[in-house]
């Protein structure tokens, strides 16, 4: 007998926060510091994949735990040269003695707890439909990136310094097959190679002044000796997707995009490290935005030094055009995420930024400044410099996600939806207490006067809209519930068009129920065709885990429904983490990939 899916709630009230209590650590299948020779393993699910080629581990005999079965890999010593173990030990020295993980935000017991312990890669497996059937409007893949550390930490580690994994669920006539890849990128290649980490943790391996200079000693070290050549990219290319120019990027802003394939049995190929013919030498956002009607690319990079901000943009072909740089921007700001419309580009100088002497005093690479005033600069979207460039101030907005912006009818105004970080004191270090607010911002590029109207008082973040009304105006948004964040509770949908009643412009609402959490939401049109078609039909698609259970689920909702009625659901072969960002790409996409 098929058991029932466990999304059952569409109650719209939330569930009580996780206790203080942190569970013990459970890690399926992360390795300590070794180098794995090949060897042939075969996963047990409910309907067994084929046998799966990795590199295996080395020394000690470990036991894994994968989709209900257990596994023992016997793992063999790796030879290390004198250097690696001279740069080894103090490695240890540092995790164990100089700058351990004291704070529970980088304490791996912590952060890697429940469904966010990594996994092992899984070939294409083939998933059980236990409710509905998936809509034809499917057939393609969704792809979500999220962080899964390649080896086990021994020191301090953040929920952003993981190894950039992508989850894929291809769907094909009815039929879906799950891929869990890590994005091949460089430092996952000569660390894989070397079989222990080479290069420290960005977010949490410079903490205090001691910690820095002991961790940046050992990083000159280890490059003076050839270990690792940091001209090669040193980022995880863990934090979202991109599609444009015929190609398809596994993102994360420290370095450059990391082009991927889905192949037609679903499994995922990296295909390496895009510099765009030479003209993108350094790293970019994350979260490019991406033209519907031309096809265009838009994007920007941020740095501690000047130029804190500059501005590009892909033509339809994916070239690369040249930069911009924004010297306005005076200070460097944790610029996350953009917007753009028909006729601009938009970006928030917030008050987090980057705190080069509180990390040296012990604190965080990124935190908050309360003296600083949040400004919105407006800069045209085909500008040659930032000559046209206006800024406007709006005091206590703090953006690290855009949803959507447009402009007004008159070309006068500008419309920007958003949710704005309430507490960015806790941005990095509490995420468990950060609220997001979504807002609706209007500016007058005539005044100046910046307008600003709640849209829900809820946690709200990781959002997103119909993809066809990117730089448009649109209505509604289908936005992650926090309870607390990271961990997402249910989904909502907004009617943004309703702003300035005053309400709250909820108009529908799934919870996955107790124990379960999901990731971001995204939509699917039913027909992107169909210039006549109605902005909300379509689908709203995720990954959700049974935490009591230990049970992942691709899920699929009826976008129109006030109840976002679930119309599908895929049993996983084995549980997804939480993540970040994703992506659907259709079939035809696919196809087109070069």
């Amino acid at each position: 007998m098929v058991p029932k899916p466990f999304i059952v709630s569409s109650s719209s009230s939330s569930f009580s926060s996780p206790s203080p209590y942190v569970p013990r650590l459970s890690v399926s299948s992360v390795r300590i510091e070794d180098k794995p020779p090949s060897q042939t393993v075969t996963t047990t699910s409910p309907k067994p994949p084929p046998a799966e080629t990795i590199p295996s581990p080395p020394p000690t005999t470990t036991a894994h735990k994968t989709a209900g079965s257990r596994r023992v890999v016997k793992r063999r010593p790796t030879e290390q040269s004198l250097p690696s173990l001279i740069f080894n030990s103090f490695d240890t020295i540092i995790n164990n003695f100089i700058d351990p993980p004291i704070k529970p935000s980088v304490d791996p017991k912590y952060v890697l707890s429940d469904n966010f312990a990594p996994v092992d890669e899984l070939p294409p497996t083939e998933c059980d439909i236990i409710q509905g059937s998936l809509p034809a409007c499917l057939d393609g893949a969704y792809i979500r990136n999220g962080p899964n550390p390649q080896f086990l930490p021994r020191g301090p580690y953040h929920l952003f310094d993981g190894d950039g994994m992508l989850h894929s669920i291809l769907i094909s006539q009815g039929k879906a097959t799950l891929c869990s890849r890590y994005v091949k990128t460089y430092k996952y290649n000569i660390e894989n190679q070397a079989g222990y980490p080479l290069i420290p943790n960005v977010f949490s391996g410079f903490n205090g002044l001691i910690a820095s200079a002991a961790r940046g000693s050992l990083t000159a070290a280890r490059v003076l000796t050839g270990q690792y050549n940091p001209v090669n990219g040193i980022g995880l290319a863990n934090t979202s997707l991109a599609l444009f120019g015929n190609r398809l990027f596994a993102l994360g802003e420290s370095d450059l995009p990391y082009e991927v394939k889905v192949k037609p049995n679903g499994d995922i190929e990296t295909q390496g490290r895009h510099d765009f013919d030479g003209k993108l030498f350094m790293s970019m956002t994350a979260h490019p935005k991406i033209d519907p009607d031309t096809g265009e690319a838009f994007a920007f990079r941020y740095s501690p030094v000047p130029p804190f901000l500059t501005y590009f943009r892909f033509d339809s072909d994916g070239a690369k055009q040249p930069d911009v740089p924004v010297f306005s921007m005076v200070r460097p700001s944790f610029l996350h995420d953009f917007a753009i419309t028909k006729k601009y580009a938009i970006f928030a100088d917030i008050q987090i930024g980057m705190n080069p002497l509180d990390m040296l005093a012990g604190g965080s690479p990124v935190g908050s400044d309360p003296s600083k005033v949040s400004r919105i600069g407006v800069l045209p979207r085909y500008a040659k410099d930032e000559s046209q460039i206006k800024w406007f101030d709006v005091p206590g907005f703090n953006i690290i996600h855009a949803i959507n912006a447009w402009d007004s009818e008159d070309g006068n105004e500008i419309v920007l939806i958003a949710p704005n970080i309430l507490s960015v004191e806790h941005t990095l270090e509490r995420m468990e207490l950060v609220h997001a607010m979504v807002e609706k911002v209007r500016i007058d590029l005539r005044t100046g006067i910046v307008t600003r109207q709640p849209i829900s008082a809820r946690n709200l973040d990781f959002a997103v809209i119909n993809q066809a009304y990117v730089g448009k105006k649109n209505k509604f948004v289908y936005a992650a519930i926090g309870d607390p964040m990271p961990k997402i509770a249910g989904v909502v949908k907004l009617d943004v068009s309703k702003g300035e009643e005053r309400r709250d412009c909820t108009v529908g609402c799934r919870m996955f129920g107790e124990g379960c959490y999901g990731g971001e939401p995204f939509f699917v049109a039913r027909d992107p065709e169909d210039p006549e078609a109605e902005e909300d039909d379509g689908y709203v698609v995720t990954y959700v885990h049974d935490e009591n259970k230990g049970e992942s689920q691709f899920l699929v909702m009826d976008a129109k429904s006030p109840e976002l009625d679930v119309v599908a659901a895929a049993r996983l072969p084995r549980r997804v983490p939480y993540g970040f960002h994703g992506l659907f790409v259709r079939e035809s996409d696919l196809r087109k990939l070069r």
